[in-house]
């Protein structure tokens, strides 16, 4: 299942609405590579990386190659496409102004990559660990040793910076879920957790279904999100507690997909982004998830990845350099499984009343 995000998805839009441009165009470049491209003094060839370029719909992470027929289709005419480099290759030179290159060698280029490739190789994943981002909206990704192939959708088989692989499975809505309890409640972030922390497990059977603007994980782009189980002894707290453990159950969700799609069970949790600066996610994280959590220091780990990676150009190893996250902090809790069937109750409730309406 194609969505919006994928570069194909967007070819067939400025075909279906763009008629007279859509002949014009000749090739296709995703930002990065643009950048390349521009930075290397538009060179005859420009190049890709196997991260970005499996993020396109016309490039297939099991073959390495890509799927020219697959962009033709979608824009109605043969284009060029980049040339796919190696994750660690050199593939040019930056062409600087005259007084900037009689100061020295001008600066080799590496291949570049995509924002969660990026993320993944600044986080230094490897084979069976999953990185919990909590943003705008959620991602869980895994680094993995095959090509992943999901037939629901929920999981996209991209490749990795690395020559490995990054399925991955995204939500819409993860940090905004804390915002908008918080907004509720009336009370900040740090007010929210410590309402969080207050309520019993469970939040004394309410439950938070959080696909507020509608939800990609599962398929729901019409959802709304759904409060259950308020009584009259419930409080603050207990509200507070439901936003959190349905952000949490959401997540885990997720990371289920990623287990059953890729066959490989999950070795180490590293949970970043902004939501897991909140306290009380970071305590219940590993009760609803059911193993500990491991979140390192803040930091730019797209930009660190971005970083890693020219170092791998320049030193030309065979492997990226090692790369230590900075102030890893493990959390423990012990496990709450019936947070978790409580949610997956009024999960698949909803699930069936949509079909009903389908």
């Amino acid at each position: 299942m194609l969505v919006a995000a994928f570069t194909s998805t967007s070819l067939r839009w400025v075909r279906d609405h763009e008629p007279d441009l859509a002949p014009f165009v000749k090739q296709v470049l995703l930002p990065h590579d643009y950048l390349t491209w521009h930075l290397a003094g538009r060179p005859d060839e420009a190049t890709t990386d196997r991260g970005d370029a499996s993020g396109t719909g016309y490039f297939s992470p099991a073959e390495d190659r890509w799927l020219p027929e697959l962009a033709e289709n979608a824009l109605g005419h043969p284009v060029r496409l980049p040339r796919v480099a190696r994750p660690d290759e050199v593939v040019g030179e930056a062409v600087l102004a005259a007084d900037a290159r009689s100061a020295g060698s001008a600066p080799r280029i590496g291949a570049g990559t995509g924002d969660n490739m990026a993320a993944a190789l600044g986080l230094g994943l490897q084979a069976g660990d999953v990185a919990l981002s909590i943003g705008t909206s959620g991602v869980a990704s895994t680094v993995a040793t095959g090509p992943t192939a999901d037939p629901t959708g929920l999981v996209t088989g991209f490749a990795d910076a690395t020559g490995a692989y990054l399925p991955l499975a995204c939500t819409l809505n993860a940090a905004r879920v804390l915002d908008t309890a918080a907004r509720i409640l009336g009370v900040d972030h740090e007010g929210l957790a410590r309402l969080a922390m207050q309520a019993a497990p469970g939040a004394g059977g309410v439950v938070l279904l959080p696909y507020l603007d509608g939800e990609r994980t599962p398929n729901r782009p019409d959802a709304a999100g759904t409060l259950h189980g308020i009584t009259t002894s419930t409080g603050p707290a207990e509200i507070a507690r439901a936003a959190v453990e349905g952000l949490l159950c959401s997540l885990a969700d997720a990371l289920d997909h990623l287990v059953a799609a890729t066959g490989q069970p999950v070795r180490r949790i590293v949970m970043v982004g902004g939501g897991a600066r909140n306290a009380a996610v970071r305590a219940l994280a590993p009760a609803v998830l059911g193993q500990s959590v491991h979140v390192p220091g803040e930091a730019e780990y797209v930009a660190l990845g971005a970083a890693r990676q020219a170092a791998w150009a320049a030193a030309g190893t065979a492997e990226p350099p090692h790369w230590a996250l900075p102030d890893v902090r493990t959390f423990e809790a012990e496990p709450t499984p019936h947070v978790r069937e409580q949610y997956a109750g009024l999960r698949d409730r909803t699930e069936d009343w949509h079909r009903s309406l389908a």
